[in-house]
């Protein structure tokens, strides 16, 4: 296993139209090639907007930056091969050609787009149960305690119950806003 510190995101350049085939191709080619120690998460950022078609108001999904692809990679010449050489790629943002490896996204850039996508900034390594207790230490329920009632391992969040004014109230949180409680 490769040390994932330098595990870093960085944004690639594709056809306009061809990112979600760009992100399937590239996580398939990943795990062919053997390079999932190298090559993480790739997101399409989108959001969902309400369109009005023949009169009738639908929810669609939106790219937020259309011709782009973000992935998280450790990289190395072999990782950025694989990455620049998939179909539909055209290149990565911040590479001055000629073979020069990218920049990688600054730690607050990538955050504030992880959240807004419902997804961690890191991956946990810890994990939680069903009825353990834990203690919240970002957000408006900062420094309290309650004990988790839901999980969603897909998108790293806990439904807490915590006691508010003699009642029992649930809150959603992120796995990076608790800890495990401590006695």
């Amino acid at each position: 296993m490769v040390e994932t510190s330098k595990k870093q995101w960085y944004v690639l350049h594709t056809y306009s139209g061809y990112e979600d085939k760009v992100k399937k191709d590239l996580l398939s080619r990943a795990q062919s090639l053997g390079m999932q120690d190298y090559i993480f998460r790739v997101i399409v950022p989108e959001e969902e907007k309400t369109e009005t078609v023949r009169g009738k108001k639908q929810e669609v999904e939106e790219k937020v930056f259309p011709g782009y692809v973000l992935v998280e990679m450790v990289m190395t010449d072999e990782s950025w091969f694989v990455v620049r050489n998939t179909p539909n790629v055209t290149g990565f943002v911040g590479s001055h050609g000629g073979g020069s490896k990218p920049s990688p996204l600054y730690e607050d850039e990538i955050n504030r787009i992880l959240r807004s996508q419902g997804q961690p900034a890191k991956r946990p390594d810890v994990t939680y149960e069903v009825g353990e207790t834990v203690t919240i230490t970002d957000g408006p329920f900062k420094g309290m305690s309650g004990k988790v009632t839901g999980i969603d391992d897909d998108k790293y969040k806990l439904t807490v119950s915590i006691d508010m004014f003699g009642r029992e109230t649930n809150a959603e949180l992120d796995y990076d806003q608790v800890k495990k409680f401590e006695a």
